[in-house]
């Protein structure tokens, strides 16, 4: 998990999770045993550009931890 941000998906609540992993700038998203996952140590990456959620604003929520 990352220090300063933490990135949960539900992929079940997402059409084409699969999109995220072109999406996300800084990586966030893979492609694991056929699933998107986060990849935990990316998180704090994240630049809050929105355009996970905009792609998915049900399945993914990130939280700043700070």
């Amino acid at each position: 998990m990352g220090v300063f941000v933490k990135v949960e998906l539900d992929p079940e609540k997402c059409k084409e999770p699969e999109k995220l992993v072109d999406i996300c700038p800084v990586d966030i998203f893979a492609i694991k045993d056929g699933k998107v996952v986060v990849v935990e140590e990316n998180e704090d990456e994240c630049t809050f550009c929105n355009l996970c959620v905009q792609h998915c604003p049900e399945g993914v929520k990130y939280t700043k931890l700070y």
